[in-house]
């Protein structure tokens, strides 16, 4: 075994233990899949990350790093949060973007990162499934949180890597009284999202739950899902081009999602992320 600088990274927040945790190694060269998975699932982080040199190709196209990101039991080709938060410890680490964007390497392809004042935003890939629902999928997910199907308002695939079955329902207040029941979500990850009353520094509350080998899970905060909330709702007419929304509140955090819509194509999604864990890991 051999030792790896390490940080553990609150990100979607600017005050520690309030974010969603991520276990960032700086340089994964040498270590097997195997092995990241293995310490993925040892550190109980909803995800671990990678950096890795990109590949010639990704060199060749801007990359300036390569990230392979894990959850437990398996790796994802895109997530949010790792993005955010494997930027903020690369460049905390003394990373030099080639250009005035960093550009990283994943499983989809190329991320754009912008450094926006004290916080980091990528640019939300192109959702791999997009449009309504099935009409059983929803009737079934509607049932599962314990609610009418007239309580969903709309509903969307935003499948931008994790599969996000999206519903909104009537407010914020009907997203955080939701109790899912896992035997009838079964593998499906599904993100709530209602509006926010007048008054509140938030637009929405979203909520994430997904399957892991220990049963259902809920996210502190989702960057994959809010970018694929974000390009269905703003496409949709559903939210302005530019909100906060809040996410974690249900199991005690205070996550803050940035959205802003550039132009006719890109949706900015950021947030903070502060160190919290600065060391070295034996793998």
């Amino acid at each position: 075994m051999t030792p790896h600088a390490y940080k553990q990274v609150d990100v979607f927040t600017g005050t520690p233990y309030l974010g969603n945790p991520l276990g960032v190694v700086l340089d994964g060269t040498g270590l097997s899949t195997e092995a990241m998975q293995a310490f993925t699932d040892w550190t109980n982080l909803s995800e671990c990350t990678f950096l890795l040199p990109p590949t010639d190709e990704g060199h060749a196209a801007g990359a300036d790093y390569r990230v392979r990101i894990f959850c437990p039991g398996r790796e994802l080709p895109f997530a949010g949060h790792p993005t955010l938060g494997s930027c903020h410890a690369w460049l905390e680490a003394g990373g030099q973007p080639r250009a005035a964007h960093v550009v990283q390497e994943c499983g989809v392809g190329l991320v754009r990162i912008r450094r926006d004042g004290p916080r980091l935003a990528f640019a939300a890939p192109p959702l791999r499934r997009s449009g309504p629902l099935e009409e059983a999928d929803v009737a079934l997910i509607a049932r599962s949180l314990g609610l009418a199907r007239g309580d969903v308002l709309a509903h969307a695939w935003c499948e931008n890597g994790p599969p996000w079955r999206a519903v909104m329902l009537r407010s914020a207040a009907q997203v955080l009284a939701v109790r899912p029941d896992a035997s009838l979500l079964g593998d499906m990850e599904v993100g709530l999202v209602g509006p926010q009353p007048a008054g509140v520094d938030t637009a929405f509350e979203v909520r994430g739950f997904f399957r892991t080998r220990h049963g259902l899970a809920e996210d502190p905060v989702t960057g994959s899902l809010n970018a694929g909330l974000a390009q269905w709702m703003i496409g949709a007419g559903l939210a302005p081009d530019r909100y906060v929304a809040a996410q974690g509140t249900a199991l005690g955090r205070a996550g803050r999602v940035h959205i802003e819509r550039e132009g006719s194509q890109t949706i900015w999604v950021g947030g903070g992320s502060v160190t919290c864990i600065d060391g070295e890991v034996m793998l």
